[in-house]
């Protein structure tokens, strides 16, 4: 199976900018579909970012604007750019990702917080 490994989460100040990563120890190529979660203390997880292996991209409407995601196949790794945090953005970020059966795979979680 292969495992993920995100990176790049911290303590940044309202209005900074993070770039988490995603490293898989194989080929993405075998996702159908990879993403970012996040959960915040209290609340349930929520997808903030995803793309397919086509390239396709879907955000929340919250991140609209301020967050991309991208993928790097030579490097078997995505990335989730992160600009103009909010307080609210103070969260585990999670990589997801799922290949054409449906067999999901998750990462241990990165820490982003956000300080106003």
């Amino acid at each position: 199976q292969v495992q993920l490994v995100e990176s790049g989460g911290g303590l940044v100040q309202a209005g900074g900018s993070l770039r988490l990563s995603c490293a898989a120890s194989g080929s993405i190529f075998v996702f159908n579909v990879m993403g970012w979660y996040r959960q915040a203390p209290g609340k349930q997880r929520e997808l903030v970012a995803s793309i397919t292996r086509g390239g396709s991209t879907n955000y929340v409407d919250s991140v609209k604007g301020r967050i991309t995601i991208s993928r790097d196949n030579a490097k078997n790794t995505v990335y989730l750019h992160m600009s103009n945090l909010k307080p609210e953005d103070t969260a585990v970020y999670y990589c997801n990702a799922k290949n054409d059966f449906a067999a999901e795979s998750w990462g241990q979680g990165t820490q982003v917080t956000v300080s106003s």
